[in-house]
C-alpha cells in the first residue's frame, strides 16, 4: 500500500513538474512570438501603402519632390527613434501626432495623415514606435512603454511647427496599437500644447488583448500561460500585461477623446470600445463604423471619417 501511495505521489509530481516546465517554455515562446521586433523597411512600407491606397502616390510623391518628408532622429534611454516631420503648406502652428499599429510602420499613418494635412492644413509627426520602421529596439512594448517615448517626440514638434506661437496645438491620433499608444499617454501629465486625442480601435488592455488572442487564434485559456508570460515580460522588459492597462489611463484623463471602432471588429473586439468609453471622463465622442473589422473605419467610410476627425479637431483646436 505504502509502495502505490509512493508511486501515484511520485506521479503526481511529475505530472506537476512537466506542466510546470511547459508553461513555462510556452510563456518564453508566448512572449517571442508576440513581442519580437519586425521592423518593415522604409521600401516595404511604401509598398504596402500603395498596394492599399494607390491614390495616395501622387500626394507623396509631391511631397518627396518638395523634400516636405524630413527624417528626425533623436536618441532616447540610449536607442536611435526615428519619425517624419511633415511641414503644412502654410505656416501653422496646428499639429496632428500619428501612432501607427503593431509591427507597422509611421508610413502606413500618411493615409491619415492626408485628411489633416489636405482638409485641415496641419502639420504632421509621424514616430516609429521603439522596434518598428526605422526605429531601433528589439522588442515591442505594446504602446505602454511607447507612451514615455512619444510624449518626448511633442517637444520636437513644438520646437519644431511652434513659429512665432508660444507653442503648437496638437492632436494625437493613433490606430491599434497606435491608439493604445496614445490612451496610454492620456492618463499621463501631457503638456499643455496637446488639446485633444483620437483613438481608433485601440484595445483595454494588453492582458485582455492577449487573452481574447489566445483563445480566438489558439483555442486556449488564459490561465496559467498568459500570467506566466506576462511575469516573462516583466523579466525581460520591466513591465507586465496587466499593468499595461489603457481602461485605468483614460479614467484620469481630462482632454476631450474622439473614440472609433468599426462594429465588426474581432481582432480588437468591438466591446473594448465600449468599456474604454464608459470609463472616459466628459468630455468624450464616439464614432463606430458600420460593418468596418479592425482597422478599416477610414477604408470603409471615408467621408464620413475625415468629416468626424474634423469637427471634432475644429472643437478644440483653432
Amino acid at each position: 500500500m505504502k509502495r502505490r501511495t509512493k508511486r501515484l505521489l511520485w506521479a503526481v509530481v511529475a505530472v506537476f513538474v512537466l506542466l510546470l516546465a511547459a508553461t513555462v517554455a510556452g510563456a518564453f515562446y508566448l512572449v517571442d512570438y508576440a513581442l519580437t521586433a519586425d521592423h518593415l523597411n522604409e521600401q516595404e512600407a511604401y509598398q504596402s501603402l500603395y498596394e492599399h491606397h494607390p491614390e495616395l502616390r501622387p500626394w507623396v510623391d509631391s511631397l518627396k519632390r518638395a523634400e516636405a518628408l524630413r527624417d528626425t532622429f533623436v536618441v532616447i534611454d540610449g536607442n536611435k527613434l526615428h519619425a517624419t516631420l511633415v511641414a503644412a503648406k502654410q505656416p501653422t502652428n496646428k499639429v496632428a501626432v500619428l501612432i501607427h499599429g503593431y509591427k507597422n510602420s509611421n508610413v502606413m499613418m500618411l493615409d491619415y495623415g492626408h485628411i489633416y494635412y489636405e482638409q485641415l492644413g496641419y502639420n504632421l509627426l509621424l514616430p516609429d514606435l521603439y522596434g518598428h520602421g526605422q526605429s531601433e529596439g528589439d522588442h515591442i512594448n505594446m504602446g505602454w512603454l511607447d507612451r514615455k517615448d512619444v510624449i518626448q517626440w511633442l517637444r520636437v514638434a513644438d520646437a519644431a511647427f511652434k513659429g512665432d506661437s508660444t507653442a503648437t496645438q496638437m492632436v494625437l491620433h493613433g490606430v491599434s496599437m497606435g491608439a493604445a499608444t496614445v490612451m496610454a499617454m492620456s492618463g499621463e501629465q501631457l503638456p499643455p500644447s496637446v488639446k485633444c486625442i483620437v483613438e481608433d480601435c485601440g484595445y483595454t488592455c494588453v492582458f485582455d488583448q492577449f487573452k481574447h488572442n489566445l483563445k480566438d487564434e489558439f483555442g486556449l485559456p488564459s490561465f496559467p500561460l498568459l500570467n506566466a508570460a506576462s511575469l516573462v515580460c516583466r523579466m525581460k522588459y520591466d513591465w507586465g500585461f496587466g499593468e499595461a492597462s489603457m481602461l485605468e489611463q483614460v479614467r484620469k484623463c481630462r482632454l476631450p477623446m474622439l473614440f472609433i471602432h468599426g462594429d465588426n471588429d474581432d481582432f480588437v473586439p468591438t466591446a473594448m470600445v465600449n468599456d474604454l468609453y464608459a470609463a472616459k471622463p466628459q468630455p468624450k465622442e464616439l464614432y463606430m463604423g458600420k460593418g468596418s473589422a479592425h482597422a478599416l473605419t477610414l477604408g470603409d467610410h471615408r467621408a464620413e471619417y475625415a468629416a468626424r476627425i474634423t469637427a471634432f479637431c475644429n472643437r478644440y483646436i483653432h
